[in-house]
């Protein structure tokens, strides 16, 4: 298994699908020896009923997440420079990245995830998109770090 970086941030363009599945999905897989964190381009939306639904399918609690953005983390005094990976999940999030780390010596990543919202007609057509994006997340996860740990 590749070493686990000290913290990590995820991003996609709302902090309200991709990254808080990510951030939820890597602490259920690895634990809490990394740091990790999510953030969006924008903060116009709650965390999505459908995120929340599949990944409790696979023991990922994300209920209480709240969503927040790039500017939120600099409010609240978290520095963009203290991460030591920033996992980009869509290209708007990666252009913020890169335009907020091009001071610092810092990776930053793109894995293409995509975005379920808006697809499927039917709940259940719904969730099987959603699915495929929780799990796409979890095939750039494994492929990054190995499988989950019994953290």
């Amino acid at each position: 298994m590749i070493e686990l970086p000290q913290s990590v941030l995820f991003c996609c363009d709302h902090n309200s699908v991709r990254s808080p599945m990510a951030e939820g999905i890597m602490k259920k897989f690895y634990g809490t020896g990394t740091y990790v964190q999510s953030a969006g381009v924008k903060t116009d939306m709650e965390i999505d009923g459908f995120s929340i639904s599949v990944c409790q399918e696979i023991g990922v609690e994300l209920s209480r997440h709240r969503s927040r953005s790039f500017d939120d983390m600099e409010r609240w005094g978290d520095d963009l420079s203290s991460f030591d990976l920033v996992v980009a999940l869509s290209p708007a999030s990666q252009r913020r990245a890169l335009e907020l780390t091009r001071f610092f010596h810092l990776d930053v990543e793109y894995w293409p995830i995509m975005d379920p919202t808006g697809l499927g007609e039917s709940r259940e057509a719904k969730l099987d998109c959603y699915r495929q994006t929780r799990d796409q997340i979890i095939g750039h996860l494994t492929k990054r770090w190995g499988g989950a740990s019994q953290a």
